[in-house]
């Protein structure tokens, strides 16, 4: 798991199981700990009062549609309690990261 936070208020999270030949804990792990990040970052939000957005990317098709399904599942629930603020999967992140940084730029130079 790889947690950054560049531009000020931004989180992003990637989950990697790539060549996983194994399956259970390590992933359970990774959505656990996605779940009290989100938690965490809600907190920021509700008693500093600033702003946070929290994006998590996964990808391997394996792991996630055909192995862990019910993870799967549980990062929409994650998705849908206000903990996330938007999930990436797999190739959307090359289309869709490109524009949510573009609206981190044009947040901090508001001209």
């Amino acid at each position: 798991m790889i947690i950054e936070c560049h531009a000020e208020g931004q989180v992003w999270e990637i989950k990697e199981y790539y060549y996983t030949t194994t399956f259970g804990s390590r992933v359970a792990d990774g959505v656990y700990e996605t779940l009290l990040d989100g938690y965490e970052l809600s907190e920021i939000r509700n008693h500093l009062d600033r702003p946070v957005k929290h994006y998590l990317m996964v990808d391997d098709h394996f792991t996630w549609w055909v192995k862990g399904r019910s993870y799967l599942c549980r990062l929409c629930d994650i998705l849908h309690m206000g903990f996330i603020t938007e999930v990436l999967f797999g190739k959307e992140v090359v289309d869709r990261l490109p524009i949510i940084v573009n609206g981190w730029i044009d947040n901090l130079n508001p001209d």
